[in-house]
């Protein structure tokens, strides 16, 4: 049918599709997941201490599993964020994630390797290529039926401020199609948050905020980025929030248009409860002091002060931090700093 709507061969149109699901299509490897999971752990652990995630969100997550597909949303801050929440699922003998990744990433070794611990490649567009999108649909209908856990990020990319950028809706419109076409009951959307004491990537996100291009993605820049992990920036963070339900909000005429309310509503909730569960971090409160100085000079002391008060805003509000810290001491500031 593509291949009469686009007036080319149905010999070529195959063999067109043929080429464009191999370079789409994970394929899983329990021996290369394994070594990859305890490469993961030696990898992060240069640079960070412990993944920190709460025990009973997992197992809540386990038991959600056993019925409806579920799909990991995460927000997108740092090049670690896949490993983190992968090597966490596989600690707690979750099935692999089908996690989608940009075209970008598929070079060599990396791209063979994480393809087959459940990385599928998506091109950047193709919103003029009806057979490409095509075979990324039927793809996505596959996974969804057979109930295989989904993984990507909404925000498109990773955010350079911290704060939560608008989501993209095309792969969202996708599965909602796929459940509406009875390849599911309902599918089950996870917010997640990621967050980190400090993220490695921002001296990479100072250099493009002076106006340099974001370095391409490649063996020399893979091999940068393990060196950047020689030096200590706390813990990671995982927290899970309150999951989803795709069926109570996408109603079956938000058929495969971006544009529709109920489409963009469950865009924005899951986006709404990844905030909701982000923590503060002690680093956070102590540059937000930082920044109210306005460039003026502060004495531990003063920031101490500063930085007490804003811990007082947190706790009123009932905001999920990091840990208890007591920031009213002038040493615990200076050794965050």
């Amino acid at each position: 049918a593509v291949a009469a709507e686009t007036d080319i061969a149905p010999a070529l149109a195959r063999e067109k599709a043929e080429r464009y699901l191999r370079e789409i299509a994970a394929t899983h490897s329990p021996y290369v997941i394994d070594l990859i999971a305890n490469g993961i752990h030696k990898l992060y652990s240069q640079g960070y201490g412990d993944i920190k995630y709460s025990e009973d969100d997992v197992r809540r997550l386990a038991a959600l599993g056993d019925g409806d597909p579920i799909i990991f949303l995460p927000a997108h801050r740092s090049n670690l964020d896949r490993l983190s929440l992968q090597f966490l699922l596989w600690e707690n003998d979750f099935p692999p994630n089908h996690t989608a990744g940009g075209i970008n990433l598929n070079f060599f070794p990396v791209g063979p390797l994480v393809r087959r611990t459940g990385v599928f490649f998506i091109r950047r567009s193709f919103k003029d290529n009806p057979l490409y999108k095509m075979v990324l649909r039927s793809y996505l209908d596959y996974l969804v039926e057979k109930r295989f856990p989904l993984e990507w990020y909404m925000e498109g990319g990773r955010s350079r401020s911290g704060k939560l950028m608008p989501p993209r809706l095309g792969l969202l419109s996708y599965v909602t199609d796929s459940m509406h076409r009875g390849k599911a009951e309902d599918l089950q959307l996870v917010p997640v948050s990621i967050a980190y004491d400090q993220i490695q990537d921002v001296p990479d996100y100072a250099r493009e905020a002076q106006g340099k291009d974001k370095e391409k993605e490649s063996l020399g820049w893979m091999l940068k980025a393990v060196r950047s992990l020689r030096r200590r920036y706390g813990d990671i963070h995982i927290r899970f929030g309150e999951p989803v339900s795709a069926r109570s909000i996408v109603g079956p005429t938000d058929l495969g248009e971006e544009t529709s309310i109920g489409l963009q509503k469950l865009a924005f909730e899951v986006m709404y409860r990844i905030a909701q569960v982000t923590p503060i971090t002690p680093t956070a409160l102590i540059s937000v002091a930082l920044l109210a100085a306005r460039g003026t000079a502060r004495t531990s002391a003063q920031l101490a002060e500063g930085a007490a008060r804003l811990v007082e805003f947190a706790r009123a509000r009932d905001l999920p931090t990091t840990e208890d810290s007591d920031l009213r001491d002038p040493s615990r500031v200076a050794t965050i700093l």
